[in-house]
């Protein structure tokens, strides 16, 4: 079938088979209080997730990607279950877990050393012994010998060994990532997919499976004014001029802490693994509303993956007063983090604005695949750094004696400088922008490392 330059193929891919590989994920489940989100920022390295001493501070699911020993996993931190308790929050935190256990490839079970066993710690372990997935029983705050010895009750579990850590000193964690990475399925081989990538996403409602058979111009995916009607990730797979196109159409991303059960319960990390496959993410806005928070929470995960994006503001047909350039300062206003994405006004429903879409992904694509002659990127460095002065430390002052671009999609450029430390987040920010200037990279995030002289 051909339509608009976009031939379709008989091919749709569910998400259960997709053509690449996602990172496995590992999900901490555990009762209320016992160093789950401490045991995220000790295992990523940076505080992601709330810590707190009170109680149930946690109540939505915190992603982070970790390597270990050349591995990559993501790691889900889920709110602390409550068997006994009907509150509507307690529900909601449940099915965050119901929802991590269901996708996650493995579960770490977190304990308190210091507590010993308790009830719900039993009734957890009995909701888990159905699930047909590794398990591994970490029983943290073992702050010291005593209590590392006192670890060996939590056999009562029927959990296995339990292996005491201490998220807060770090005692411990070194073999229980090994105890993951052990335990992690083998990789899959990956099936190369030739040419972009493009992942739809967005807030439930907003119009995802409408613009993606606008797209493609065909039916293809279930289209129904219900919020969260598509409840996997699929793939279709079709040619846009002569080039290979895999279209990732995702359920919705619901607000925080309103994953609700059933239909939708799965949508959160199957979205954002469609996110880190794509190349391109075409983030859906709705025109009948502003940018809600959840639009920023969504696009700080596509910001985070470093991937293309373009800003799509569907809905368009319900606006009477269509002033572009207002809309257009108030979004980037409202992601000031993202000034880079291209804006597209459209209503997938009527068709209207939808055909420059695929136009400006490839634009995209192709930006995140240039590659620059290191004397150029020298050149525009050199030429940054003469125009302002880069930042000191009493007498010390940032040199920055070479840079190159170490790879693409996302381009990646490399600084070699005397002292790294000296680095400000503004300069970073400003040497950023005189490359943009230079070279464009429209659409696209651009990861800048700085290595000292003597680093590889």
């Amino acid at each position: 079938m051909h339509l608009a330059g976009v031939t379709v193929t008989t091919m749709t891919i569910e998400s259960e088979a997709n053509p690449t590989t996602p990172k496995p994920i590992v999900a901490i489940v555990g009762r209320q209080n016992v160093g789950k989100s401490t045991m995220l920022n000790r295992l990523v390295g940076k505080p992601l997730a709330i810590v707190e001493d009170m109680p149930g501070t946690t109540r939505d699911r915190v992603f982070a990607n970790v390597t270990w020993q050349g591995r990559d996993f993501t790691m889900v931190d889920t709110g602390g279950l409550e068997p006994d308790n009907q509150s509507t929050i307690a529900r909601g935190v449940r099915e965050q877990i119901d929802a991590a256990i269901a996708e996650a490839d493995l579960l770490v079970l977190v304990t308190d050393a210091k507590t010993g066993v308790t009830a719900t710690d039993l009734e957890i372990a009995e909701r888990l012994r159905p699930v047909n997935k590794p398990i591994i029983l970490a029983a943290n705050k073992a702050d010291n010998t005593r209590l590392e010895t006192q670890a060996v009750e939590f056999y009562e579990l029927g959990m296995g060994e339990p292996l005491a850590v201490s998220a807060h000193h770090g005692r411990g964690i070194a073999d229980l990532m090994d105890q993951i990475l052990s335990q992690l399925p083998p990789p899959a081989a990956e099936t190369k997919i030739e040419g972009m990538k493009l992942a739809i996403v967005g807030r439930p409602n907003v119009g995802k499976s409408m613009l993606l058979n606008a797209l493609i111009g065909s039916k293809r995916v279930i289209v129904d004014d219900s919020p969260g009607t598509t409840r996997d990730a699929t793939d279709t797979l079709f040619d846009f001029d002569g080039q290979s196109v895999l279209l990732i159409d995702t359920a919705g991303i619901r607000r925080r802490g309103r994953v609700d059960a059933g239909i939708e319960r799965y949508s959160v990390i199957r979205a954002l693994r469609a996110i880190e496959r794509a190349d391109v993410v075409l983030l859906v806005l709705d025109a009948s509303e502003p940018v809600t928070a959840q639009d920023m929470h969504i696009a700080g995960y596509i910001q985070q993956a470093a991937k293309g994006v373009i800003l799509i503001v569907n809905k368009w047909d319900l606006i009477i007063e269509k002033d572009t350039a207002w809309w257009d300062s108030q979004i980037r206003n409202q992601l000031k983090f993202m000034t880079y994405a291209p804006i597209v006004y459209a209503s997938a429903k009527l068709g209207r604005g939808t055909d420059d879409i695929l136009n400006r992904a490839q634009t995209v694509y192709r930006e995140r695949l240039k590659r620059l002659p290191t004397s150029r990127v020298n050149e525009v460095v050199q030429q940054a750094v003469a125009t302002h002065s880069p930042p000191r430390s009493g007498k010390k002052r940032l040199k920055v004696l070479y840079a190159t671009q170490a790879e693409v999609n996302p381009p990646t450029f490399v600084f070699f400088v005397n002292d790294t430390k000296l680095i400000h987040f503004s300069y970073q920010r400003y040497l950023e922008n005189r490359l943009r200037d230079a070279f464009g990279f429209a659409g696209t995030p651009l990861r800048l490392v700085f290595k000292t002289r003597s680093e590889s």
